[in-house]
């Protein structure tokens, strides 16, 4: 069987879409058809479902790509590294959340960047899940942190770490928040005050007032900055109430620069995965990083 062709196929599967994957390959879509169409005559059996946006792998379609996916990817980390072990340093390609690979992805994985014998180079790429996702898919990173398990057995997920969120604000709002919440004081419900968020769409506020309040926020953001160390930086200067994890507001919490405004029974959590192509730990340096990650992620408070 032509590895041309399989590898053509294989692109196809990650990517959902025969435009898609004729721009990862650099050919023409009508070549990657044609490649497509020439693999199934041998096979015998159709691999796609030809649907009005993208397509959709037969039983078959996955279960070869199950088979021939992580034999092609072993071939391309031989072609890009090398053959000569000793005298060439393996490249992990690692996509996850700014803030979370920042603060704890990136300080445990530097560990393994040394001279050690076992070392790799490390390129990061900051993306949502969806986005990492994809390209773990379609072959561009080596391993990917995520909040959402994906599916399928083309991936692999292994649960990382739980994430506590907490509601947090300047000090000088804990004094107005009035009657109706648990240690209110002022005359100010939680509903009245400004809202500092990631996105106009409130997810971290939403996924807090739906698990503690088993409501949804009555107000929209008053400042939304596309990264939580802003929203922090926007809570300590007293713009308003933001939802954002534990960890990453815990100097600010022991400074006194920001306080909780609620410490419900069960507080929300959020969880991390850890997503390799499936068949992809046989590599050692993917192995290594991901076995140190979930090591790491124990003595994650």
């Amino acid at each position: 069987m032509d590895l041309a062709l399989l590898r053509t196929f294989v692109t196809v599967h990650r990517a959902g879409s025969f435009t898609r994957a004729a721009a990862l390959l650099g050919l023409s879509q009508p070549a990657v058809t044609s490649q497509i169409r020439t693999l199934e005559r041998q096979l015998g059996r159709p691999l796609f479902l030809r649907k009005a946006r993208g397509v959709t792998p037969t039983t078959i379609g996955d279960e070869l790509a199950h088979k021939a996916a992580p034999h092609l990817d072993a071939l391309v980390e031989i072609a890009e590294t090398g053959l000569d072990d000793e005298s060439s340093l393996r490249t992990l390609h690692l996509a996850g959340p700014p803030e979370f690979t920042a603060e704890r992805a990136l300080p445990a994985l530097t560990e393994l960047t040394g001279d050690d014998g076992q070392a790799f180079a490390l390129r990061v790429s900051f993306g949502d899940s969806d986005a990492a996702l994809e390209g773990l898919a379609a072959g561009h990173h080596d391993l990917a942190i995520t909040t959402a398990q994906p599916r399928g057995a083309l991936l692999t997920a292994t649960a990382l770490c739980d994430e506590e969120h907490v509601l947090v604000a300047a000090p000088r709002w804990a004094d107005v928040i009035g009657p109706g919440r648990p240690g209110c004081k002022g005359a100010h419900t939680l509903e009245e005050l400004p809202l500092v968020e990631v996105h106009e769409s409130l997810p971290f506020v939403a996924r807090y007032w739906a698990s503690v309040f088993d409501a949804r926020p009555a107000t929209s953001g008053t400042v939304v900055v596309p990264d939580l160390r802003a929203v922090i930086a926007c809570a300590v200067s007293g713009a308003g109430l933001a939802v954002v994890p534990r960890y990453l507001c815990a100097s600010a919490l022991e400074r006194g620069d920001l306080v909780t405004l609620l410490e419900p029974a069960v507080p929300p959590l959020r969880t991390y995965f850890l997503v390799v192509r499936t068949g992809t730990l046989a590599m050692p340096h993917i192995a290594r990083a991901h076995e140190w990650l979930l090591g790491t992620a124990a003595n994650w408070s």
